[in-house]
């Protein structure tokens, strides 16, 4: 056997999520189902899954017919959930397997959060006490199986939704939108498309970075955002690189549910300027995490300098400074041929001042590091559209 394959145990953790790891650990379902008195779950997946072995792999560790829903864009709609919460209730499902990326992830989330709500979706938005208003005793286990390495949607107690009315992308909270276990198996990851390990992975280190540069005060949450980034630092681009690493591939997925456990402390301007292109162009949200980071980062470096100089030190750059770690994040985009530009992903920039104020409005921007007004945003719009750094 390959030392390195040999090398990865098996491990339960707690923090706070129940989370299975190891190789092969998704033949545990049907226990999994059990432990959790799902006796009749619906799988919540995307069409890209559906294309590979996964899903009818997970149904032949079971002796029965599973329901699977697979109606699921990339950036998943308030639609999305409503069609799957009719298609759940019609087969009298009692709980929801959710496999694929943040989008399958948090559709499932949103499945199981709704499927016996009174009020409709938008009302349970990330404002205030609104998750309050939930029927807590309603909500469905969820068991969270992540095949890329990035969105974090695993451990998160939300979803991110578009309104398709308003072209708007929507947070919806409730603390018990966190899955009820994950199950980590790196085997499921090995044929990501090589695009998709580097934009994942990409928002793995978005997720951790902002947390990191928040000015929240939350010593757990620092302290994981900074292991996760030394991570991601050692071990991206040989996933990029080697498609079946399984041990570079474990570091990943650990980073990626690290990056949405740290986050709880805040992120900041990269997501508020990613979620109203998503929304309006459809883009990949890691991707557009990708482009614009360096220029946020330059923005914010009146407030983060000194913990950008720490970081350097941590993750072991060639030099201490806050330009050596600008440099890094241009050689990683780089190395993982993504686009320096966000002309590279949407045609013209007649959106840019609708997009700047739902920038300005999103959740995110309250922790970022430094105030931002609308014309800052715009500004961050055309100069990452320009490539003006």
């Amino acid at each position: 056997m390959d030392s390195k394959i040999s090398s990865i145990k098996n491990v339960n953790w707690n923090y706070p999520t129940p989370i299975w790891f190891g190789l092969n650990r998704i033949k545990e379902i049907n226990f999994a189902c059990d432990e959790y008195n799902i006796k009749n779950p619906l799988i919540v997946t995307d069409p890209g899954i559906m294309e590979t072995e996964i899903i009818s792999k997970i149904i032949s560790f079971f002796d029965k017919e599973i329901d699977v829903f697979s109606n699921v864009k990339s950036n998943p709609t308030g639609s999305n959930v409503d069609e799957g919460v009719n298609f759940f209730n019609k087969n009298n499902n009692d709980g929801v397997i959710a496999v694929g990326g943040g989008s399958a992830m948090d559709v499932g989330k949103g499945i199981a959060f709704m499927c016996e709500q009174n009020r409709p979706l938008w009302d349970f938005e990330d404002i205030g006490d609104y998750w309050k208003r939930a029927n807590s005793n309603v909500i469905k286990p969820i068991i969270a199986i992540p095949t890329t390495a990035g969105t974090g949607s695993e451990t998160g107690r939300a979803g991110v939704f578009t309104k398709e009315d308003t072209k708007e992308k929507k947070i919806i909270f409730h603390p018990r939108m966190m899955p009820s276990l994950v199950i980590l198996d790196p085997n499921l990851t090995i044929n990501l498309p090589k695009f998709l390990t580097a934009a994942t992975g990409m928002d793995a280190l978005a997720h951790s970075l902002e947390a990191y540069c928040s000015q929240i005060f939350h010593p757990m949450s620092q302290g994981i955002a900074v292991e996760a980034i030394k991570i991601i630092h050692d071990n991206l681009i040989q996933t990029y690189l080697v498609n079946d690493d399984l041990k570079a591939r474990s570091n990943m997925l650990s980073t990626s549910l690290m990056g949405s456990t740290a986050f709880q402390k805040g992120l900041g301007a990269i997501h508020s300027l990613s979620h109203p292109v998503g929304a309006i162009y459809n883009t990949h949200h890691g991707l557009t995490n990708a482009i614009f980071m360096p220029y946020v980062l330059m923005r914010n470096k009146l407030e983060i300098e000194e913990k950008i100089i720490d970081l350097c030190r941590y993750i072991n750059l060639n030099k201490f400074t806050f330009d050596s770690f600008i440099e890094w994040t241009l050689e990683l985009r780089n190395k993982l041929e993504i686009p320096n530009k966000l002309n590279a992903i949407v045609e013209d920039d007649s959106n840019f001042e609708k997009m700047s104020l739902m920038a300005l409005n999103d959740p995110s921007t309250s922790t970022n590091p430094i105030k931002l007004e609308q014309s800052d945003f715009l500004e961050l719009y055309k100069n990452s559209y320009e490539g003006i750094l």
